[in-house]
C-alpha cells in the first residue's frame, strides 16, 4: 500500500513519466476532454457524478506529490450569460488559491482567453486530462510540470 494521498495508479504513472513542462488538466463536468486535448494525452475519467470529485480535491492530491511550475484558467468570457457582470470572478478559483496556499507549491494562477487555452491544452506537451464532475463555471485548471529539486 503506498503512503501517500493518491493512489490512483494511472494518474501515478502518468505524472511518473511526466518531464519539465508536461502539462495536466484537471478538467471540469463540462470541459470536451474527449476533443480538445494534446495529441500524447490520456484522459482518466472521475466524474462519479455531479460535484463528485471536484477539481480543488484532485489539486489538493496531485500537490502533494508533482511539482508545479505554473497554473492556467479560463478567464470567462465576455458577453457570457452564465456570468454576472464583468468583475465577476468564478467562486472556485478562491478554493484553487487557499488549495495552493495550503501546499509548498503556492502558485499564482494565470488567466488566459477561451481560445488561448484550448491551445495551450492542445499540444505535445499535455500527457494527462483528468475530467472530474465539478460543476462549477471555469473550473478547469492546467498545471505545467516543474522540475523535481533534490539535495545533494
Amino acid at each position: 500500500m503506498l503512503n501517500t494521498k493518491l493512489t490512483h495508479p494511472e494518474i501515478i504513472g502518468v505524472l511518473a513519466e511526466a518531464g519539465h513542462h508536461a502539462k495536466i488538466l484537471i478538467a471540469d463536468a463540462n470541459y470536451p476532454a474527449a476533443t480538445k486535448k494534446g495529441p500524447n494525452a490520456e484522459i482518466v475519467y472521475l466524474n462519479l457524478a455531479p460535484g463528485k470529485v471536484t477539481v480543488a480535491d484532485v489539486l489538493e492530491v496531485i500537490l502533494d506529490i508533482h511539482p508545479v511550475e505554473e497554473a492556467i484558467i479560463m478567464q470567462p468570457i465576455d458577453g457570457d450569460p452564465a456570468v454576472s457582470g464583468a468583475d465577476w470572478v468564478p467562486p472556485v478559483w478562491e478554493e484553487y488559491e487557499q488549495v495552493f496556499a495550503k501546499s509548498p507549491q503556492n502558485q499564482e494562477m494565470r488567466k488566459v482567453t477561451k481560445w488561448e487555452y484550448y491551445e495551450e491544452v492542445m499540444n505535445d506537451d499535455h500527457i494527462l486530462t483528468i475530467q472530474t464532475g465539478e460543476t462549477s463555471m471555469y473550473a478547469n485548471l492546467l498545471l505545467v510540470t516543474g522540475v523535481t529539486k533534490h539535495e545533494d
